[in-house]
């Protein structure tokens, strides 16, 4: 019987990205890779980074956003996928991130992103494609439930990264 495979561990950030209509609605951004699946943007950690750091950078690279403000981490998802012979463990955290609701989100074609869409945080569960990533979107719901745009909670306190 073959020892089982050691795998390689792999750490990403990313963000739930929300704004707030001028109406109170919420509505949240997904993004659609170029297998044709929507979820949020996430990417490696870069050396030296902190989690919020990359989160950041990474949404504002595959969105085009550059008016973001991090708000509270939202929950780790993880998961098993082969690079040739390796097998990698990647574990991604999510935070909020608050978007200027006046930017306009396009994605980063480079990287194969086919599409950004807003739409309202309850219908989004229905286009994301994977399991992990609505129990994210469950997780930001939560902690926005009783966040207005006049009296925002957790992103009033992060750090803004922009232009």
């Amino acid at each position: 019987m073959a020892a089982p495979q050691v795998a390689k561990i792999e750490q990403s950030a990313g963000g739930v990205i929300y704004r707030w209509r001028s109406d109170e609605a919420l509505e949240v951004l997904l993004i659609k890779d170029g297998y044709g699946n929507w979820g949020w943007p996430k990417g490696h950690v870069e050396t030296g980074e902190t989690l919020e750091e990359a989160a950041l950078r990474e949404c504002s690279e595959e969105t085009g956003l550059g008016r973001l403000r991090i708000g509270e981490w939202v929950g780790t998802t993880d998961w098993y996928f082969r690079a040739g012979a390796t097998l990698i463990h990647k574990f991604c955290d999510y935070f909020l991130v608050e978007a200027d609701p006046a930017e306009l989100a396009l994605p980063q074609q480079a990287e194969g992103l086919q599409a950004c869409r807003w739409l309202p945080a309850a219908d989004a569960g229905a286009l994301l494609t994977y399991t992990n990533a609505r129990h994210v979107l469950a997780s930001a719901q939560q902690r926005l439930a009783h966040a207005t745009r006049a009296g925002r909670e957790a992103p009033a306190q992060g750090r803004a990264h922009g232009k």
